[in-house]
């Protein structure tokens, strides 16, 4: 009833009658809950003018409302207007504006108000230490976080669920797996109590050292402690044994996900389908495909890509350009990654002239990969397709998307990777591809075909 406080005070007001502090207080409590802000304004300026002053309390409330209507930089300038008025600012004060800054993801204006805070010798909340100690980690600042950890410790504050999940993930994400886990079993040893989260960050740590079995019983002792297991671990459990060739127990535990009502998302399908055509069980991934579809789960450029390579691999030329030009219909944005399964494919199919066509096609779209044209070059050296990677660099100078010098360069290092020493050499000893004056004022060039003719 915003109105008819508002009423009441300028009732009083005419009347004579001043509010004191503690009416001031909720006053502006409940106007800046109500979002507010600007009457909450006009009340914190008849206060200062008046005999009743602003306390901490109601500092610490404007600074609230600035926060929450995203006005971080006037919370903070009300902090520095405390200081000049000689009103001390409390934990509360710190806390909310850390809170602010770590949601803008400005860590920096976070360490910097905790370290105040710490000068200050102010209690520190556990949550502000928790969002210190995230932020830092998150910015990939490890050693930072466990300082601020260790600070928390020698001030006997104790460490919750949170704090323990984001430090060992930092290790396991920063290649420290052992460290990872001896760091979990510290957080259970001193009763605290892992959740979800925690779990999955546990499972997805070894997954990536190759723990698999390992990470299948703690998915199974989440089950038993019912924990609530999420898309993120089982997608994690289902990526690890994929790679590792363990395509149908990651089947097996899709099905399980499912039964359990885990609805996948599509990292989790596209992981599987990764496995799948890894496999050449290409049926399977295009089912699952499918199946993204029909449930509503967005189908990413990532997907189409797995998918793309997978065909081709398994010489399914045609069905692989459907499943390009049904991703360019959908309006989904080719990346360097797609073009680059296009093309790979499509040049050890024999259909060098359509990826170029296809990539003329994604310059009138503004997509242009940098590096395509030296990617197919190198792909078809690779195969032994020497004489098409040389009309391939042809067409590229003769269509002016590089220069001779640069196509040159880059044939001599394909032709060098692929083994093929002996023509690396020819060509870097010739005046193939280099442009020069054979008659005087005309300039011309050997075309790199002549390559096998000389």
């Amino acid at each position: 009833m915003v109105e008819e406080l508002l009423w009441i005070w300028r009732r009083m007001i005419e009347n004579g009658i001043e509010p004191n502090l503690f009416t001031y207080n909720i006053m502006m409590d409940v106007l800046v809950n109500s979002m507010c802000i600007e009457s909450a304004e006009k009340v914190f300026d008849v206060m200062e003018k008046g005999r009743v002053r602003p306390d901490v309390v109601t500092y610490n409330i404007m600074i609230k409302g600035y926060c929450k209507s995203g006005k971080t930089r006037d919370a903070k300038g009300k902090l520095r207007e405390m200081e000049m008025k000689r009103v001390g600012p409390d934990k509360i004060t710190y806390l909310t504006l850390i809170q602010a800054c770590y949601s803008e993801e400005d860590i920096a204006s976070c360490v910097s108000l905790f370290n105040e805070l710490v000068e200050k010798r102010l209690e520190i909340p556990s949550h502000a230490y928790s969002l210190v100690i995230s932020g830092l980690v998150k910015e990939g600042k490890c050693y930072e976080g466990f300082a601020v950890f260790d600070c928390m410790v020698k001030n006997g504050c104790k460490a919750n669920v949170a704090i323990y999940t984001a430090l060992i993930d930092a290790l396991a994400k920063s290649g420290n797996g052992e460290e990872a886990m001896k760091f979990f079993e510290r957080m259970k040893d001193e009763g605290c109590e892992p959740d979800e989260v925690t779990y999955g960050v546990i499972v997805n740590c070894l997954c990536k050292t190759g723990k698999l079995d390992l990470a299948l019983e703690y998915l199974k002792f989440g089950h038993e402690k019912n924990i609530r297991v999420n898309a993120v671990v089982y997608s994690s459990i289902i990526d690890g044994l994929g790679k590792g060739g363990r395509v149908d127990e990651a089947e097996k535990l899709y099905e399980e996900m499912l039964d359990k009502g885990c609805t996948p998302d599509s990292y989790c399908y596209n992981t599987l389908i990764d496995a799948f055509t890894k496999c050449g069980k290409i049926d399977e991934a295009v089912t699952l495909f499918k199946r993204m579809e029909d449930v509503g789960c967005d189908q990413t450029v990532y997907t189409y890509t797995i998918l793309i390579s997978g065909l081709f691999k398994e010489h399914k030329t045609d069905k692989a350009l459907e499943m390009w030009d049904m991703m360019i219909d959908k309006g989904i944005t080719p990346t360097p990654a797609s073009f680059r399964a296009l093309s790979t494919g499509l040049c050890l199919s024999g259909k060098v002239a359509r990826a170029c066509k296809i990539l003329d096609e994604l310059a009138s779209m503004g997509v242009i990969p940098e590096t395509a044209f030296e990617d197919m070059i190198h792909v078809l050296c690779k195969a032994g397709h020497i004489k098409e990677a040389c009309e391939l660099a042809d067409g590229i100078v003769d269509r002016d998307h590089e220069t001779p010098g640069r196509v040159r360069t880059v044939l001599i290092n394909a032709l060098r990777k692929a083994g093929n020493v002996d023509l690396a050499l020819k060509l870097m000893q010739s005046l193939i591809g280099m442009q020069y004056d054979r008659w005087g004022s005309i300039k011309t060039r050997d075309k790199f075909r002549n390559l096998f003719e000389s």
